[in-house]
């Protein structure tokens, strides 16, 4: 469903060269989850996000449901991400002035869908999170889980074929961790939704169906 073919990453200023990632595969199927476990510099948030088409390749190719990412100009690209990606980080990135209903809502609405169309699978998003009751409130009257919650229903919004997770836990303790954790596992069995999980947890890492660990810009 999700492949990457041979990826490499360079960065460059001015004469100097950082070679991030180096001939990284990967594939994704339906319904599965991944981890992506290794040091800190290794490449996994880079590789993540050329696998969601934020961040562009210097060489190889991605492919979402048999489709070139990377042959698509970039306006083609991000409806295409938009509809079928969902991305949740370590840092919630939530709009402070809307509520949890209205940020999850935005990106059905971005896509052009009708807004009472929105709401609706917002509210029953927020209620799978178990955030029902906290629809109407800001994020800053929401703890740390809550809004991470919050960002969970907001990347399944447009119920994407993929879930690309960068350290989802990363800023939550161990038990609300635990929480976050469980909810992304059921979520994946209850609408299918295959799952990338980059985390440095290796407790988590054991849960998911198959775990990739990278080194230096190397799946080992």
């Amino acid at each position: 469903m999700l492949r990457a073919d041979n990826i490499h990453k360079i960065y460059k200023d001015g004469k100097k060269e950082l070679h991030v990632l180096k001939g990284v595969s990967l594939e994704l199927r339906k319904d599965e989850i991944i981890a992506i476990v290794g040091p800190s510099g290794a490449g996994k948030s880079t590789l993540l996000h050329i696998l969601g088409g934020i961040d562009k390749p210097s060489s190889g190719k991605v492919f979402l449901d048999n489709s070139d990412f990377y042959s698509m100009d970039d306006a083609r690209r991000a409806r295409f991400r938009n509809q079928k990606i969902g991305f949740v980080f370590q840092f919630y990135h939530l709009l402070p002035e809307f509520t949890a209903l209205e940020n999850v809502m935005l990106p059905a609405m971005i896509r052009g869908e009708a807004k009472k169309a929105s709401r609706n699978r917002a509210e029953i998003l927020l209620e799978d999170v178990g955030l029902a009751k906290r629809a109407h409130h800001r994020p800053g009257e929401l703890s740390g889980g809550e809004q991470q919650r919050v960002a969970i229903a907001r990347a399944l919004a447009n119920n994407p074929k993929a879930l690309l997770c960068d350290e989802p836990t990363g800023n939550l303790d161990s038990e609300m961790g635990q929480e976050i954790l469980g909810i992304l596992f059921g979520l994946n069995k209850k609408h299918k939704t295959a799952i990338i999980i980059v985390t440095h947890d290796k407790e988590i890492a054991k849960k998911a169906d198959k775990i990739v660990e990278m080194k230096d810009g190397r799946v080992l």
